[in-house]
């Protein structure tokens, strides 16, 4: 039987909604809620599992060899950059990451729905957890990220302390989606199929197999006595100059790095890696300018922002929905 309160109790000039909201009334116990969720999904995620925690690791890793060799054996996408390999299994890791945030946020609530009916408490702990869940892997996974760097020669710098900033607006975005995805699930059921393929859209527009300087495409103009079908990716940019005299990315390149997840992964690659910008450009040089960031960062912020208030208009309606 369902023990919440599902009358909605109206009088002249008020409206009461008749369940419970998405924060609550006590932070603390909020937060306390969250992290009990999370350290539960996490403990249960292994539970019995004889690798335990080597399993979250060997999907990347897997992904990861299939795509190095595909796009630098077989394309030769990556093959002429430098700490390829150690940038695109760090871009795979950020990327599991968000997709394991949006998909199990899409059935969360659904998968919650026996404590949803029987206990009230702020229900926008559910999507917090599963992202602080995904907080706990990410942070296990970027452990052998680190390892494979130092092993190929990419040594510890200061601009690896960049790299704990980029997974908050990572996590903003990636809680964002999916408290809208929760939302949209509870009503609708074929949101969890129409995500599956937005996410491949996503990973395919979103530079994780291929760098930035590639992102949008590039057009090289022909040098005397050269010619342009011998050139590299890498040679075809020192004929496409920047006014800072480095290569430069296309327009329609500046247009998709407006994508926050392209805008975070190029700034994780320049942080971990180095390099010039013209083998490894920043987010900033990538869009084309510093103040062109604003363009992500409003996505991020617009995201996380609609994310809240749809769930906190739906919040006391769900375990009805469900």
């Amino acid at each position: 039987m369902n023990t919440e309160a599902t009358v909605m109790v109206e009088t002249p000039g008020e409206t009461r909604d008749y369940g419970p909201n998405a924060f609550g009334d006590d932070l603390r116990r909020f937060v306390n809620l969250t992290l009990t969720l999370a350290n539960t999904d996490f403990k249960l995620t292994y539970f019995g599992s004889a690798l335990g925690y080597v399993w979250s690791l060997m999907q990347p890793l897997l992904l990861f060899g299939v795509l190095l060799f595909v796009f630098t054996q077989i394309f030769h996408v990556g093959a002429n950059i430098p700490n390829y390999g150690v940038m695109l299994l760090a871009a795979i890791i950020f990327w599991t990451f968000f997709l394991t945030v949006t998909s199990n946020c899409v059935t969360c609530l659904l998968a919650r729905e026996g404590l949803l009916r029987k206990m009230r408490f702020p229900r926008l702990v559910i999507p917090i957890g599963v992202c602080v869940t995904a907080l706990y892997t990410l942070a296990l996974n970027m452990i052998p990220v680190f390892g494979f760097a130092i092993l190929f020669g990419v040594y510890p710098r200061w601009s690896w302390l960049e790299l704990p900033l980029l997974v908050i607006p990572l996590a903003m975005l990636s809680v964002g989606a999916g408290m809208i995805l929760a939302c949209l699930y509870v009503r609708f059921r074929d949101i969890l199929p129409i995500w599956s393929v937005t996410s491949q859209i996503l990973f395919y527009g979103s530079p994780v197999i291929y760098p930035a300087l590639e992102y949008g495409g590039n057009v090289a103009l022909p040098a005397k006595g050269s010619s342009p079908s011998t050139w590299s990716p890498i040679e075809a940019l020192d004929h496409v100059q920047h006014p800072s005299g480095y290569g430069t990315i296309g327009t329609l390149g500046h247009v998709l790095m407006c994508n926050p997840l392209a805008a975070i992964l190029t700034q994780m690659r320049k942080a971990l890696a180095g390099g010039s910008d013209k083998f490894n450009p920043s987010a900033a040089f990538a869009i084309d300018g510093t103040i062109h960031l604003l363009v992500p960062l409003f996505f991020v912020l617009a995201i996380f922002a609609l994310g809240v208030w749809f769930f906190n208009r739906e919040a006391p309606r769900i375990s009805e929905n469900l």
